[in-house]
């Protein structure tokens, strides 16, 4: 029996495919560089955004690396329990967390500086082109935030 098979639900033909294949794929180069630090690349990211500004709220966190609170705080309560970061109440509103980086929290960042670059490397693009990809990313992340 042949079945109706349409253009459009092809895997070829999904720009969703090719996008979470890259992603995972960028990602896996990070594994090298993160495990030896006992990090995974969403504690990597979040604390690109700490490094970036400390003393921020959870929910600043799960805005700036678009993840939920239920991904977030478990993630946040293992990197506290490291020594990583410390949570604290707000003194203005009890039901929002602040997140401050420890001092070893901070001395992380000298240990995790040469990633990006090394990273960089193994991304086969000219810097124009990747330049151009990420700009495109961002203006396709953009436009999701119109949707919503």
């Amino acid at each position: 029996m042949e079945y109706d098979y349409h253009e459009t639900m092809k895997l070829d033909n999904q720009l969703c495919f090719p996008l979470y294949a890259a992603a995972r794929s960028i990602t896996n180069l990070y594994t090298p560089y993160l495990k030896p630090l006992g990090l995974t690349y969403t504690q990597y990211i979040t604390f690109l955004v700490l490094w970036e500004k400390d003393g921020i709220t959870v929910s600043e966190i799960g805005s700036r690396l678009m993840l939920d609170n239920g991904t977030i705080s478990p993630m946040l309560k293992k990197l506290e329990q490291a020594g990583y970061i410390e949570r604290a109440r707000s003194k203005d509103d009890d039901r929002v967390v602040i997140i401050s980086l420890t001092e070893k929290g901070r001395n992380l960042q000298e240990k995790a500086k040469e990633i990006p670059e090394k990273v960089g490397c193994c991304i086969n693009l000219p810097i124009e082109k990747a330049k151009e990809l990420h700009d495109l990313l961002n203006e396709l992340l953009e436009n999701q935030k119109d949707i919503k």
